[in-house]
């Protein structure tokens, strides 16, 4: 993905020049001079009935959001006016909640046409052979240059039509502070006044891992993954143990010695904290606008300090590749959503940064006009495969570091080699759970630990045999070392239970996307 420095807003600017000419004037009829001829006889009216709309010569199924639903069965009639193809709508719940079906029903057949994914999914989808590539024509002029860039996958191709950004912005509370602070160094002076005076217990509450503290990390010199001669993220360069996220962690560990930090880093904890006046400070994104709306917490939003970059994320409408009806997916994305009327329903329904610049010149929300000031810079999340091995790591590092399990340099040491072991396990069909610490892992739901990985046998099926004490425990599958692409029974977790200690077989079928667990 190549880096945009900042976003510039682009203002497109349509003439139209209309044309018309009057009627040519004409002379009066003359008036016949015989009268004319009566019928003799009655007109026989018609005894076959209306003609029937013929029946759709196709159908496209969408899977989509809740949110987007409604919207996307408005024009599903104009579609079908223009085309003759019934277009049906799936609401699958959250956008979450679409990725890991879609994976599972697409190969089978039983998939979408279309479906609404984010950016950073595209690594496994990709490669995967799971989506098709998208030609938007001159209709790319009209999208955000940094929001296509998300989409566009490191061989170049376009894989979604996107509809909205998010990133996070820095949120305080106007009531405790005049003036917004622009450096880490005054959050901190800030927060330790405001606290001497009883008005707060910590200056913010940390709301997650690694994606929500990145600003934090950038502002020190701290990187995920470096970039390569084309500007796409490099996994080889991997920044989670370098200098910048040990700063970053030091910096953590002393705001938790001098109670201006709470070790709790439980999101819903900090969104609480801050809707109920305990924090001054909070980093999170547009989401969150409504609700501390509706609860009355005064609050601005502002760039972070000390330049700090946050990650950005990009929704859009990617196209299955195992669809029948490739054509007409992207006729109806170029002619029915990517418009001015789809995007600002979209906006008006889930306000986020429309990615379509004609809607987005018609934002005038304060607040996400703040977010996306702030996100100036932004980071596309890495759509690469090996992202998905860095999450976990990343994220549980900084909870080592708070609880006092760890110094910050071992716990990024650790979580970096527990990274580059992980993106070396590509191709690795593993089958992490609540069992792998009893049978030589270093830790549960490891989806990297080679003791649990799984081999291919002749009949093409993954098998493996672990010696597991009694017990009951849940697993899942995982591929390449990671979350990305993950396989369960159904929404939930694999169960089995070990009536005595003994060998248990997993047997993963990669075509049904099936495990098979034999107990003992």
């Amino acid at each position: 993905m190549k880096r945009l420095v900042s976003l510039v807003s682009l203002l497109v600017v349509l003439s139209f020049v209309l044309a018309a000419c009057g009627p040519a004037a004409t002379q009066a009829p003359a008036v016949p001079t015989a009268a004319v001829a009566e019928p003799t006889a009655a007109v026989v009216e018609p005894t076959a009935a209306p003609t029937e709309p013929p029946a759709p010569v196709a159908t496209l199924k969408i899977w989509a959001d809740d949110t987007r639903t409604p919207i996307l069965l408005e024009f599903a009639e104009d579609f079908r006016a223009k085309y003759n193809v019934e277009v049906v709508v799936e609401d699958l719940g959250r956008v979450q909640d679409i990725r890991t079906p879609m994976i599972t029903a697409a190969p089978a057949g039983e998939g979408p046409d279309i479906f609404i994914g984010v950016h950073d999914w595209l690594g496994a989808l990709v490669d995967s052979g799971l989506v098709a590539p998208i030609d938007l024509g001159a209709k790319a002029d009209e999208f955000l240059p940094l929001a296509l860039q998300a989409f566009t996958y490191t061989d170049g191709k376009l894989y979604g039509v996107p509809y909205a950004t998010e990133n996070l912005g820095f949120f305080y509370n106007t009531e405790l502070v005049a003036t917004p602070p622009t450096t880490w160094d005054e959050v901190l002076e800030i927060s330790r006044a405001l606290k001497a005076e009883g008005k707060i217990e910590f200056a913010f509450g940390m709301a997650g891992g690694g994606y929500e503290n990145l600003p934090v990390l950038t502002a020190k010199g701290g990187y995920i993954f470096g970039l390569d001669a084309n500007g796409d993220y490099n996994p080889a360069d991997l920044g989670v143990g370098g200098e910048g996220m040990i700063k970053f962690g030091e910096m953590a560990l002393q705001w938790v010695k001098d109670g201006v930090l709470s070790p709790n880093t439980d999101n819903t904890t900090a969104k609480s904290m801050f809707k109920d006046g305990k924090v001054a400070f909070f980093m999170n994104g547009p989401w969150e606008i409504k609700n501390l709306r509706e609860a009355g917490t005064p609050f601005a939003i502002t760039k972070f300090p000390d330049g700090g970059t946050p990650f950005l994320g990009v929704q859009g409408f990617v196209v299955n590749a195992f669809s029948e009806n490739i054509l007409l997916a992207q006729s109806f994305l170029t002619e029915f959503v990517a418009t001015e009327e789809a995007m600002l329903k979209f906006y008006e329904a889930d306000p986020r940064g429309p990615a379509y610049i004609p809607a987005l010149e018609k934002m005038d929300d304060p607040d996400l006009l703040a977010i996306a000031e702030a996100g100036e810079g932004a980071l596309p999340m890495p759509a690469i495969p090996e992202m998905g091995a860095v999450w976990s790591d990343w994220g549980n590092a900084l909870t080592f570091i708070i609880n006092g399990e760890k110094t910050p340099e071992q716990a990024y040491t650790d979580a970096a080699n527990n990274i580059r072991i992980a993106i070396a396990s590509k191709g690795m069909v593993n089958v992490p759970g609540s069992y792998q610490s009893k049978v030589g892992c270093a830790s549960d739901w490891m989806p990297y630990c080679p003791q649990t990985a799984l081999v291919k046998g002749d009949d093409g099926k993954y098998t493996g045999t672990f010696l597991i004490p009694a017990g009951e425990y849940e697993c899942k599958v995982a591929l390449d070392g990671g979350w990305a692409v993950s396989y369960g029974d159904g929404d939930a977790n694999y169960k089995f239970t070990v009536a005595a200690d003994g060998n248990v077989t997993f047997i993963f079928d990669p075509e049904a996307k099936t495990l098979e667990i034999i107990v003992p």
